[in-house]
């Protein structure tokens, strides 16, 4: 098979969970269906995290976390207990795929990859994704491209506000949303000379957290409700914009259809400073937080909201669908209280209790607690102490202060049904040929190198997965 002119697409759905489109709703997706009876899929077992970012950029450049030195949504700032910076597309320093095949002389298109904001050079057209700050920024390279963008689509939007109690608004901003991407991807697909074509869609991670609850009665939250079928309904419509985008296609043209995690019912929040504070390990002046911020309740509030007493405080954490705890060392934050010298025994000290922590009934947690050395070959940027999965990531881990409890009922940031699960979707379908439905494990670090060997191109040595078998 002669792959030199072979071009790719690359389907991208956050957080599309393999029980639901391999299993639960299969009958109901024609058309993943087919690509999957007619290609190869599987799992695809995501990286540490398993969050959107470093998820998306971990897969677009075949390279760890760690390396990357992403390890979230967000990360200290020289290691201030306060000063916090969000990821950009300038805070990856490796090469991404498209950069590769752009390097051939090949044009790309890349459309909503976290973190692309802001937009950078590539061999050929970029929209940018969730991170942007608003469509009054400049969201597109080449920059007249935002005009084509908005004669197509209007005004875009890169994200939604999900967890409110407005489910209708909710539902209605996401389909909103998600019309104007296609209408984007597929005005793309029809006008432009690409030979590479990849896109996120972030409405169906949005769709999850909003509405799990309703469909899945096993949820301790699950109620009957007019909103029953909206994941589904969710996914079918997702299915039927793959549909088009197929007829809009050749047989030259290999797709993929990745998700850089899956998704499964939240059980709860578990109240990790609450617990460090209970532990000893965190000093809080007066015991509780002083005032709401960043939406909490009142009395609720970050660790950096709250007078913290941080020449005692041995220990704190970050939250979110896995914890981020970090050691307070002396001589590397500024009022450490830890020494060096007591640095390993502190650590592992703390993971052997977050791994003894038990659930609201007594019942036994299944937690993994990991040292970041322990996952990376090398650990850039500002990771965390420690890395916790509560749970196997079915307890999201809520940060906030100020709560009488250790077990929440859902997210502490609002209304939030779903967490992150270990393994997205992986499918793979070339029209030209039938690889037989072949169900394959794939881990995320093999899409990159997949592409590449697809396109008949190199895979450079600084990509840790491998080509997927066969194709």
């Amino acid at each position: 098979m002669e792959y030199k002119e072979r071009k790719v697409l690359v389907v991208g759905l956050d957080s599309a969970a393999p029980d639901l489109v391999f299993d639960r709703f299969k009958d109901e997706l024609p058309n993943l269906k087919l690509m999957a009876e007619e290609g190869v899929y599987g799992r695809l077992r995501s990286c540490h995290p398993p969050i959107t970012i470093p998820a998306w950029i971990t897969m677009a450049t075949g390279v760890n976390p760690g390396k990357l030195g992403l390890y979230g949504f967000r990360h200290r700032k020289n290691n201030s207990y306060t000063e916090i910076s969000l990821p950009t597309s300038r805070s990856v320093k490796e090469r991404r795929v498209w950069d590769y095949i752009g390097d051939a002389g090949r044009k790309v298109c890349v459309v909503g990859v976290p973190p692309s904001y802001p937009p950078q050079r590539v061999n050929g057209w970029m929209v940018s994704c969730m991170m942007t700050p608003s469509a009054k920024s400049q969201y597109t390279y080449p920059r007249g491209l935002r005009d084509e963008v908005e004669r197509v689509a209007g005004e875009y939007v890169f994200d939604v506000a999900f967890r409110k109690e407005d489910r209708e608004g909710v539902l209605r901003d996401i389909y909103d949303m998600t019309e104007k991407h296609f209408k984007v991807v597929e005005y793309l697909i029809a006008e432009k000379p690409w030979s590479f074509f990849m896109f996120v869609e972030i409405g169906l991670d949005r769709i999850q957290h909003a509405f799990w609850r309703f469909f899945d009665e096993e949820h301790h939250l699950y109620e009957p409700s007019k909103f029953k079928n909206v994941v589904k309904d969710y996914y079918k419509y997702l299915d039927e914009k793959i549909g088009r985008i197929l007829s809009m296609i050749d047989d030259d043209t290999a797709v993929l259809v990745v998700s850089d995690h899956g998704a499964k019912r939240m059980k709860g929040a578990f109240c990790v400073n609450e617990w460090l504070i209970r532990e000893g390990y965190l000093k809080v002046k007066g015991g509780k937080a002083t005032r709401g911020v960043n939406d909490c309740e009142p009395g609720v509030a970050e660790p950096e909201e709250v007078d913290v007493d941080w020449e005692h405080t041995k220990a704190w954490a970050w939250g979110g669908y896995y914890a981020r705890v970090f050691i307070n060392l002396r001589g590397r934050e500024e009022k450490g209280a830890v020494k060096p010298s007591d640095y390993d025994r502190v650590r592992d000290e703390l993971a052997e209790k977050l791994k003894g922590i038990r659930g609201p009934r007594g019942e036994k947690w299944n937690t993994s607690v990991y040292k970041p050395e322990e996952l990376y070959p090398v650990c850039n940027g500002s990771p965390p102490d420690l890395i916790v999965y509560f749970d196997d990531l079915s307890w999201r881990s809520a940060g906030t202060i100020g709560h009488k409890t250790l077990y929440l009922a859902e997210n502490d940031r609002g209304p939030d049904d779903a967490v992150h699960d270990y393994d997205g979707v992986f499918i793979l379908y070339d029209p030209r040929r039938s690889l037989g439905g072949r169900r394959v494990a794939v881990d995320i670090l093999d899409v990159a190198p997949t592409i590449l060997k697809l396109m008949g191109l190199p895979v450079p040595a600084t990509m840790e997965g491998r080509p997927v078998e066969g194709v």
